[in-house]
């Protein structure tokens, strides 16, 4: 049920999180992996203490018909909740564009999302085989790259993404994955700098 969803924190206005639209973050409590360069740690937990609850999100929104063009469910993993797919159907009956950011650890429920979806930011951390160095989860390199698959044939609007810190991926990692990418379909990958002063893994605080 959507009153089940568990909001970890919540943006009400943002202009840089759905590209070329006014939009509100939802952060979705829980992840099943431990990112080495992971900077929202208090949401990992599956379950921890929250201010915001999703009735108090979803009347916000709806007070916010007209003012915002879009929602966004970050995370966390936010596909990691099953109240999502209701979740995202409500706030699509307020009339808002629905955009997701996943790192796609569920490409099974992401089939199921993407006809109600807008826009999906999609992290892509690694080649396959080099996932379980970063995330801390043997054999999870596998789902990131079907669900990459899957919504490149999907045609649904796309931004692949990679944080990037140089003692976990090196130059020639990163064109093999570009090159990974281009076969899908996937013409660009975004490269964004890794917040190492709040990374999960303290050994990675150091200054580059």
């Amino acid at each position: 049920m959507n009153a089940h969803l568990r909001v970890g924190g919540f943006t009400p206005f943002t202009a840089i999180d759905y590209p070329g639209e006014l939009a509100a973050v939802v952060f979705c409590q829980g992840c099943p992996w431990r990112c080495r360069y992971c900077h929202n740690g208090h949401l990992l937990p599956a379950r921890a203490p929250s201010t915001h609850g999703w009735e108090q999100v979803v009347n916000f929104l709806a007070d916010r018909r007209g003012l915002l063009d879009a929602v966004v469910f970050s995370g966390g993993e936010p596909t990691a909740q099953e109240a999502l797919e209701g979740a995202v159907t409500e706030v699509r009956k307020l009339g808002f564009k629905v955009g997701l950011h996943t790192a796609g650890i569920y490409p099974r429920r992401l089939r199921r999302l993407i006809p109600r979806l807008d826009w999906v930011g999609l992290d892509i951390k690694a080649l396959p085989e080099n996932y379980p160095a970063i995330s801390g989860v043997a054999r999870s390199g596998a789902a990131p790259w079907q669900s990459a698959k899957l919504l490149a044939e999907a045609g649904i609007p796309l931004q692949v993404r990679l944080t990037h810190h140089p003692r976990l991926t090196s130059h020639s990692e990163l064109d093999q994955i570009r090159q990974k990418l281009r076969l899908l379909g996937i013409p660009h990958l975004e490269i964004q700098p890794c917040n190492s002063a709040q990374a999960l893994d303290e050994t990675l605080r150091l200054s580059l």
